[in-house]
């Protein structure tokens, strides 16, 4: 593998004392590899704003480039503004900017409904302080109504000022070069960066892929299955399975490669040592 792939890696914000000093650890271990920048999840409505905060400024704290994740959905511009120039006083230099979903039992939407607003809005305040990194779906977003349309909205985003994109999982790799070819074909440019999930435990992820629509193939699920509780069989195929997706997608030209650490560094470090990455 070349070593000019670049990589980066998602941490979510811990809910505990526990769950901090065990993302301490993790984060001291992934740091190691040298990834681009380490993104930090956003909970719906902003749950987990203040989580979030101190996660992305210790990040930050240590030397280390932090890239916060954002979404619009249920909050005013006033807020976001707020947020925003408070990353900016911190320094921080990139974004993940999102629709996010509407926390359970809240009905109001926000002034802001979709990501490309977000984008023009974090543009009109800031100008180009901020890289913006979006998302994309090349399965397509479970809630979109046709292929379509989900391609529609993914231009908006990038017309508004996105400067590259991270997808959603996938284990199918023509998805993805499908759906990059149709980016091409409509004049998208930015980078397309793929989301790679390692696998640790696949019960776990076929309910969250169930959940967010990222198809886990038949012959993955199937021999997955086969496996039963033996757990050491589950992760080391998981990584096999992972490790190979990932080099196939840098020999087909991605350009760059986004772990979903799920704040554990044992699998991605493997992957990314495998790669030659590191």
């Amino acid at each position: 593998m070349t070593q000019t792939t670049h990589f980066s890696i998602e941490f979510f914000p811990p809910q505990t004392d526990a769950g901090v000093e065990k993302l301490r650890a993790t984060r001291a271990q992934l740091a190691q590899l040298r990834p681009d920048f380490f993104s930090v999840t956003y909970g719906a409505g902003g749950s987990t704003q203040e989580r979030t905060f101190d996660t992305v400024f210790e990040i930050q704290h240590e030397g280390l480039e932090a890239a916060p994740h954002l979404s619009c959905i249920g909050s005013t511009r006033e807020s976001i503004r707020a947020i925003l120039k408070r990353y900016q006083d911190k320094g921080i230099r990139r974004i993940v900017a999102l629709r996010g979903d509407l926390p359970s039992g809240v009905v109001d939407p926000g002034e802001l409904r979709y990501a490309n607003e977000l984008v023009e809005f974090i543009r009109a305040e800031t100008g180009n302080w901020f890289t913006i990194e979006v998302a994309a779906y090349p399965e397509y977003h479970p809630q979109a109504r046709s292929p379509q349309s989900d391609l529609a909205a993914f231009k908006r985003k990038v017309d508004a000022g996105a400067d590259s994109a991270i997808t959603q999982y996938f284990y199918n790799v023509d998805a993805y070069l499908h759906f990059r070819d149709e980016c091409e074909a409509l004049g998208i440019a930015v980078p397309i960066v793929p989301g790679i999930m390692p696998i640790v435990s696949f019960s776990k992820l076929a309910r969250f892929s169930d959940a967010c629509g990222a198809e886990i193939p038949r012959w993955m699920r199937r021999k997955f299955e086969s496996f039963g509780d033996d757990t050491d069989s589950v992760k080391a195929f998981g990584l096999d399975v992972v490790t190979d997706l990932a080099a196939r997608l840098i020999e087909e030209g991605a350009p760059g490669l986004h772990f979903y650490c799920m704040n554990q560094a044992g699998p991605t470090s493997t992957i990314v040592e495998r790669l030659g990455l590191s």
